[in-house]
């Protein structure tokens, strides 16, 4: 069809003064059969054109029959002309049809084409003759796809009886190499061309080296699988280890009790967690497998020191003093952040104390309300530091530097309470696309009461601090609703066309 197109073009121009215009030439070949032919013919040079976008006016089913058939309020009022002495309102449905007598009986009244007598409930002819002003502009846009009058197009689409769609048209030129015929050119040079000598008279193709290849379909990383992979590169050249992160599933034991979140505390509930209902409990804790420095560790002593300093006190606390219960601490949930891991890690770490650093990225989750910062699910980027002799404000100091490698160099530290960490902060970065600071994480160094019932000696501090990775990538990317970086609002083409991130550049 392409082929027969370009010739019907060629000579729609030699018959033309002028350009023409291919909706008003060829008004029913599709779009696709046009393009091709003007491609096929602009890439010659025998042809200019160009895109001419537009509103067409396109009649509803309803309208075109009130282009043929008249409008509804011209039906009514030829119905009660017809009456002497008038029509009574319920005859006119049965004669006009239920849907007309109700749009055009109040569409010819306020016209005053007719009369209402109340007292009667008969409708009366009030002229003579009417003009169908409804059907005239929708026989005119028929005809042109468009009104003179823009009012008109849009009380007719508020009437329901129009709709706009997008055309595209192209207005067409001859180009600098216009002939009436059409030459075939060969794309290949073939055996017999060269054998019989045809070759030399044939036209061949020229290769078009500015053309784009066709898109190659390949995977891409998510944003988030960028950001994760910056990071984990600032914690190695930081000398961290990475930590363990494959269980989802802890108990309460690891993920609250020995962090030293009281069993009555508010994160624990069924509004803030997601507990397991298969297998609702799990075992105590003990040493992972045979032959490890896992094996080195007392289990039941600290498993006793935690209920302890829970329900008494130990270690120089008075504890929380409340009765503390097994069943509680042995409860299955999803779990809420990564320290668990890393307190698992600090008291395998307790076997052979030693400066150390620890750094885990994974996924957590909550029983948060869904919002254009917070999901039910995240990802968790923690690190530990255990040493000696470390303070608060070697912490914030650290908290810059690390901070720092990600680009993101406008920080506040806020004072803050967390049953594990004395003292806390809130770490708070400036997102400049909500134009606000949003907390980007959570610090301090862990308590006594959390450390000394793992058997790590008295002088031994511990930083701790995690931040979500959604954040960080919210602010490199520009994203200001979280839901458009993970789950089903995502766009594919997002993150196919975002290119790889450097965190430590602006």
């Amino acid at each position: 069809m392409a082929d027969d197109l370009t010739t019907e073009v060629l000579d729609a121009l030699a018959q033309s003064n002028g350009p023409i215009l291919t909706a008003e030439a060829f008004p029913s070949v599709p779009f696709t059969t046009i393009k091709s032919a003007l491609d096929r013919l602009g890439s010659r040079e025998m042809v200019v054109y160009k895109t001419i976008e537009q509103e067409e006016a396109i009649l509803t089913e309803e309208a075109q029959g009130i282009a043929t058939n008249g409008s509804h309020e011209a039906k009514v009022f030829e119905a009660v002309k017809e009456v002497f002495g008038g029509l009574r309102v319920s005859v006119l449905p049965g004669i006009v049809g239920r849907e007309c007598a109700k749009v055009g009986q109040g569409k010819a009244l306020r016209a005053k084409w007719i009369i209402l007598d109340k007292e009667r409930n008969v409708l009366k002819a009030n002229t003579d003759s009417i003009e169908d002003t409804t059907r005239d502009q929708l026989q005119i846009i028929q005809r042109t796809k468009s009104h003179p009058d823009a009012k008109v197009i849009s009380d007719l689409k508020k009437r329901k009886l129009l709709k706009t769609q997008k055309a595209i048209t192209f207005e067409v030129s001859k180009g600098p190499k216009y002939a009436r015929e059409f030459v075939k050119e060969e794309t290949d040079l073939t055996a017999d061309m060269l054998a019989s000598g045809a070759w030399k008279s044939v036209k061949l193709k020229p290769y078009n080296f500015r053309s784009k290849g066709a898109p190659t379909a390949s995977g891409a990383l998510h944003p988030l699988n960028k950001v994760r992979h910056e990071f984990r590169q600032i914690f190695f050249e930081m000398g961290f280890t990475e930590m363990p992160t494959n269980r989802y599933v802890e108990t309460g034991f690891w993920n609250f009790d020995a962090l030293f979140v009281p069993q009555q505390h508010p994160a624990r509930d069924l509004q803030d967690t997601f507990y397991i209902s298969d297998p609702v409990r799990a075992d105590k804790p003990r040493p992972d497998s045979e032959g490890t420095s896992d094996n080195k560790l007392d289990y039941k002593r600290y498993w006793n020191n935690v209920r302890e300093v829970h329900e008494s006190g130990k270690f120089g606390s008075i504890g929380y003093r409340y009765p503390w219960k097994e069943e509680e601490s042995l409860r299955l949930v999803l779990r809420t952040h990564t320290t668990a891991v890393s307190t698992y890690m600090l008291h395998k770490l307790a076997a052979n104390p030693r400066p150390a650093r620890y750094f885990s990225i994974d996924r957590v989750f909550r029983n948060e309300t869904v919002d254009a910062t917070h999901l039910a699910e995240f990802h968790q980027v923690e690190g530990v530091i255990a040493d000696f002799g470390l303070t608060l404000g070697g912490l914030i100091g650290f908290m810059e530097v690390f901070f720092a490698k990600m680009g993101i160099h406008k920080l506040r530290f806020k004072p803050a309470y967390n049953p594990y960490t004395e003292p806390s902060m809130e770490i708070f970065g400036f997102h400049e696309g909500l134009n606000k600071w949003v907390e980007i994480g959570n610090s301090g160094m862990f308590r006594p009461e959390m450390l000394e019932p793992m058997g790590l000696p008295k002088d031994m501090r511990v930083y701790g601090w995690g931040l979500s990775l959604e954040r960080p990538t919210m602010i490199k990317y520009g994203v200001n609703n979280i839901r458009e970086l993970l789950g089903h609002k995502v766009d594919l083409n997002f993150v196919e066309s975002n290119a790889a991130v450097r965190l430590e550049k602006e």
